[in-house]
């Protein structure tokens, strides 16, 4: 079998398609994006996809090796993120080849469904605790709030004590019915992130997420010793190599590896058995399309320490499209009681509405993150 072919689809409302075709009719679907820089991985996937033309897509470890390795510039968001989705649709072939899901060929399952969580937005205590109450009767179990809004390396308890009262709105109307996660986006700086931890811990948050940056390794370490409340992070982190970092620091407690940004399934089952001997859980990154949940599914049936899986079914990014749009089966994403099964059909398990696809990236996006400012006009973190 060879690859003879490959089309990439950039549709909305943020996402990146990549279909890989062999000589034999089977097709793989990858989803290569980076948030904001779709067409940088385009290209990048482009170079990428040509050293593979005529290559027998069985090889996957090879393949991956030979663009990881086989430049002398390697890492980093745009190539990794390349990888990742020509890796997705190899595994996707291979899978569809043997007629088996991905995770009979990495060993076999050792569960059959995972939790996921629901991220829910609103600032306002009234609309968080509405959002929240939807997510709750769609039977949710976790969910995942922002922290805080833009925050200067010194500023006011503003934005601390707006974070406490919609926490203990919620453990008042919830009690801890539900588990909350609040997501920081590497927003807040050490001298204010020191005083949120402590006075967070009173309502139990299942994790924080990103309190500071992850290249500030440093402070998360004198952060980890602070507070009791698991941290975790790695959503901006791209390799084993990155990560090897974060684990002998033993700061932190759940890593967020992407499997549209890491490196594929292929890297991202590596990152996960590193994670496993340090005896941290892994929860992966994911507010993107059905194939990279489809990706990350097929990861946490063979990852025993895979703990929770992000999803974005019906946030606020998808205004225009959501996953169930993209794919003909929709009911491999069917939630039951915070639950999804993990997909059996073969390859990723999905199967991709390709009219569909094909339709939607004529449109296409052009979608990019805001840009912040503090009131000084310098720029914050978003």
């Amino acid at each position: 079998m060879k690859i003879i072919a490959y089309e990439l689809f950039k549709v909305p409302p943020r996402w990146l398609f990549l279909k890989i075709v062999t000589d034999e009719g089977i097709i793989g679907w990858g989803e290569p994006v980076l948030e904001g820089k779709a067409d940088t991985v385009c290209a990048a996937v482009r170079e990428l996809m040509d050293t593979l033309i005529g290559k027998n897509p069985m090889n996957i470890e090879d393949h991956w090796n030979m663009m990881y390795r086989g430049g002398f510039y390697r890492g980093g968001p745009i190539l990794m993120s390349a990888i990742a989705g020509i890796d997705q649709a190899l595994w996707d072939i291979k899978g569809k080849f043997y007629n088996a899901p991905i995770y009979e060929l990495l060993g076999g399952k050792c569960r059959t469904g995972i939790e996921v969580y629901s991220w829910v937005g609103g600032d306002e205590p009234e609309v968080i605790l509405e959002e929240i109450q939807k997510v709750v009767d769609l039977g949710f179990r976790t969910i995942k709030i922002n922290g805080t809004n833009r925050m200067r390396y010194l500023d006011s308890y503003a934005e601390i004590d707006a974070l406490l009262e919609r926490m203990a709105l919620i453990r008042e109307r919830f009690g801890h019915q539900i588990n909350v996660g609040i997501d920081f986006h590497g927003r807040v700086h050490k001298p204010m992130a020191k005083i949120l931890v402590k006075k967070l811990e009173e309502y139990n948050p299942i994790f924080i997420e990103e309190p500071l940056l992850s290249e500030n390794m440093e402070g998360i370490e004198q952060l980890a010793k602070l507070t009791h409340i698991p941290i975790a992070l790695g959503e901006r982190l791209f390799s084993r190599w990155d990560f090897k970092k974060v684990l002998e620091s033993r700061a932190v407690d759940i890593i967020q590896p992407d499997l549209s940004h890491a490196g594929g399934i292929t890297e991202c089952r590596k990152i996960a058995s590193m994670a496993e001997a340090y005896d941290v859980a892994i929860a992966p990154h994911c507010p993107l399309g059905p194939i990279a949940l489809a990706a990350c599914l097929q990861l946490d049936a063979v990852a025993h320490n895979a703990a929770i899986q992000e999803q974005s079914l019906g946030i606020h990014y998808n205004s225009s499209n959501d996953l169930l749009d993209y794919i003909s089966n929709h009911e491999v994403f069917s939630y039951k009681k915070g639950m999804v099964k993990i997909p059996d059909g073969p390859g990723l398990g999905i199967t991709v509405n390709e009219d569909y696809v094909k339709q939607m990236s004529l449109i296409g996006h052009d979608w990019h993150n805001p840009i912040w400012r503090n009131e000084d006009g310098s720029i914050a973190e978003w």
